[in-house]
C-alpha cells in the first residue's frame, strides 16, 4: 500500500492505549468509571485499541451508464457507497458539488471539498452482460490509484448485491491494502413463533434475509466451511441433537455419524475445511471429538474427561485450538488454549480465584492474534463481548458496553464481529468494529442466536462465472 497524505493528521501514525482505559464514546453510550471496570473484570488491562490515524476522506461521484447501464447506475452506486460507509475506514462524503460533472474528473473541485480519495463508476450494457468500470482516484496526487472491470447479473438476480459487494471490497483493498467484508454473508438461528429454531443468512449489509432450514425443530451452532460452500450445524430434528452438513450450492445435506452415545452440540470446521471438530456431552465421560467428512471416516477422539469441553475454535495455520470447558471446577466455562495435536491447556479468560467469571464462545480470529469471546464477572451483571489480544500478553478488550452481547463471530478481515444483542426493545444482530467500537444493527427484532460470518464470497463468484 502506498502512503497516504490524510488532511489535518500529518504522516500516518498510531498508538495503542494500554492500562485499563474507559470507553468514552466508543460506541455513543456511557462511559465506565474506573471503579466499575475493576468491579467487573479484575485483575485484567482493559480498553480499545485507539488507531490514530485520521480516516481518509472518500467521495463517490454519480455513477454513469450506457447501453442500458444507465438504469442501474444508481442502484449499483448506493450499494457501495453504503459498503464503504460501513467499511468504517473512510469518511464518506454526503454533500457533493452542483457545478459537478459525472462525465469527467476535476481534481480541483473534489479538493476543494477535502477528499482524500474519488470512486467513479460506469455501467455498461444491461440484463446479463452488465459490466461495473470502478476506478478510485487519489485527489492529493491526482492520480488513479486502481481499476477494475466486475461482471454484473442480471438485476433481478439474488447475486446482483453480491456482485457490488464485490466491487466495494475492491475498494477497500485499493485503498487500505486490507481486505473488506462486503462480500459475505452471515447465517444465524432464528427462533420462531412455534418455539422452533432454523437458520437463516443475510448479506452483511442486512440485505437478502431468507430462511435456510425448515426441520419443525431446533437447528443451531451454524460454522461456515473456509471455501464458502457449506456449513455444519446441530439439529434435533431425530429427536436428539445430531450434527448436519449443509452444502449452500445443491442444499443437499448428510448427518456426520454417531458411534457414541451423548449429546453432539457445537460443531466447528478445520482450517482446511476436510474435518468438523465437536462436543459430545453426556454418557458419563464427555469431550472434543472429530470426524473426517472429506474421507467421511476416521472419527477420533480429541480430549475426553468427566468435564464438558465445548464450542471448538482454531488458529488460521491449525496449530492451535481455543475452547470452553468447565474443567476447572468452579461449575461456569472458561476459555482455554492448547495446541491441537495434544498437549496441555492454558486459561485464557481472565481467572481470578474467588471470583472465577463465566467465559464462553470462543472464536479465534482470522488475522490469528485475537481470540472473542462473551463473559461476565461472578454471577452479577451481564455478558459483553471480550477479546484477549495473544500478542499482548493476553490483555483483555471489552469492545461492547450496551445491554446483554453474546456469541461473536470474526469477519474474514479480523476487525469487525457480528453477535447477539438484547436492547430495551428487543434482540437482534449487531456489529462492532473493534478498532473504532462503532455498532450498528444487521438485523433487528429477532430472536437469533449463535451467528457464523462467512469467508470472503469473492473468490466463490469469480469461480461460478
Amino acid at each position: 500500500m502506498r502512503d497516504q497524505r490524510l488532511r489535518g493528521a500529518g504522516w500516518p501514525w498510531a498508538v495503542r492505549v494500554l492500562g485499563a482505559l474507559l470507553l468514552s464514546g466508543a460506541m455513543g453510550t456511557t462511559a465506565l468509571a474506573a471503579q466499575d471496570v475493576e468491579e467487573r473484570f479484575p485483575g485484567v488491562s482493559l480498553g480499545i485499541t485507539y488507531d490514530g490515524r485520521q480516516a481518509a476522506t472518500l467521495a463517490i461521484q454519480p455513477f454513469t451508464g450506457r447501453l442500458g447501464g444507465e438504469n442501474i447506475a444508481e442502484r449499483v452506486q448506493n450499494i457501495i457507497g453504503r459498503d464503504l460507509r460501513y467499511s468504517n475506514r473512510f469518511q464518506v462524503l454526503d454533500e457533493l458539488p452542483a457545478s459537478l460533472s459525472a462525465d469527467e474528473v476535476d481534481y480541483g473541485l473534489w479538493d476543494q471539498m477535502r477528499a482524500d480519495y474519488l470512486v467513479t463508476g460506469r455501467v455498461e450494457g444491461a440484463g446479463t452482460t452488465s459490466t461495473l468500470v470502478l476506478e478510485l482516484h487519489d485527489v492529493v496526487y491526482r492520480e488513479v490509484v486502481d481499476r477494475g472491470r466486475f461482471p454484473l447479473p442480471n438485476p433481478e438476480s439474488q447475486d446482483f448485491r453480491m456482485a457490488a459487494h464485490v466491487a466495494a471490497d475492491a475498494v477497500v483493498m485499493w485503498a487500505t491494502g486490507e481486505p473488506g467484508i462486503a462480500a459475505t454473508r452471515i447465517i444465524y438461528s432464528q427462533r420462531m413463533d412455534d418455539g422452533n429454531q432454523d437458520l437463516w443468512i443475510v448479506d452483511s449489509d442486512g440485505e437478502n434475509r431468507r430462511r435456510l432450514t425448515n426441520h419443525e425443530s431446533i437447528s443451531m451452532s451454524p460454522d461456515w466451511s473456509p471455501d464458502g460452500r457449506r456449513v455444519v450445524y446441530l439439529s434435533y430434528r431425530t429427536g436428539l441433537p445430531r450434527i448436519y452438513e449443509l452444502n449452500l450450492e445443491t442444499g443437499a445435506e448428510k448427518m456426520v455419524p454417531a458411534p457414541r452415545s451423548g449429546d453432539y452440540l457445537t460443531p466447528a470446521y478445520t482450517p482446511d475445511g476436510e474435518s468438523v471438530v465437536f462436543s459430545i456431552v453426556g454418557s458419563g465421560r464427555s469431550g472434543l471429538f472429530s470426524y473426517n467428512l472429506a474421507r467421511d471416516c476416521c472419527f477420533a477422539n480429541i480430549s475426553e474427561g468427566a468435564y464438558e469441553d465445548m464450542s471448538p475454535t482454531f488458529s488460521p495455520d491449525g496449530s492451535r485450538m481455543a475452547f470452553s470447558s468447565n474443567r476447572l471446577g468452579v461449575g461456569a466455562p472458561q476459555i482455554y488454549v492448547r495446541p491441537t495435536n495434544g498437549g496441555s491447556a492454558e486459561l485464557l479468560s481472565p481467572y481470578a480465584f474467588g471470583r472465577p467469571g463465566y467465559y464462553t464462545s470462543p472464536e479465534w480470529s482470522p488475522l490469528g492474534n485475537r481470540v472473542a469471546y462473551h463473559g461476565r464477572v461472578e454471577r452479577r451483571g451481564v455478558h459483553q463481548i471480550l477479546i484477549s489480544e495473544l500478542d499482548q500478553r493476553n490483555r483483555i478488550v471489552r469492545v461492547t458496553s450496551e445491554g446483554v452481547n453474546e456469541d461473536p463471530s470474526w469477519a474474514p478481515d479480523g476487525r469487525h464481529l457480528v453477535f447477539v444483542g438484547e436492547r430495551s426493545w428487543g434482540r437482534g444482530l449487531f456489529i462492532v468494529d473493534a478498532v473504532t467500537g462503532n455498532v450498528r444493527t444487521l438485523v433487528s427484532g429477532v430472536r437469533a442466536n449463535v451467528p457464523s460470518w462467512s469467508p470472503s464470497l469473492a473468490p466463490r463468484m469469480a469461480e461460478d462465472r
